[in-house]
């Protein structure tokens, strides 16, 4: 009697999980189709670029080129350091190095 109570205990519910598979198929099917299909909206959205972001694009794309320093300035310095030639302003170093630091520290 305790073996037919369980038979019959089980049967609803495999019944109950095939159905619950039933409904799972059809709304991951309707979902698939929403998802699908274009939102009215998408086709007419676009994207314009102001003049000043395509001159940052341009020039990131330059300073991407570039091989980040003017290799003829560096051997002129070279040549210059070298020879002796090369003066170095003690008053104007120290205020550009004054300048950086209260540009980066505050």
């Amino acid at each position: 009697m305790v073996g037919q109570v369980n038979k019959s205990n089980q049967q609803p519910s495999v019944l109950t999980n095939t159905q619950q598979q039933k409904v799972d198929l059809k709304r991951d099917n309707a979902n698939t189709q929403a998802a699908q299909t274009p939102s009215p909206k998408a086709a007419s959205d676009s994207v314009s670029l102001t003049p000043q972001a395509k001159q940052l694009k341009s020039l990131q794309e330059k300073a991407q080129q570039s091989s980040g320093f003017d290799s003829n300035k560096v051997a002129e310095l070279k040549k210059a350091i070298t020879e002796g030639n090369y003066q170095i302003d003690s008053e104007k170093l120290a205020k550009n190095l004054a300048d950086f630091e209260f540009n980066v520290y505050g």
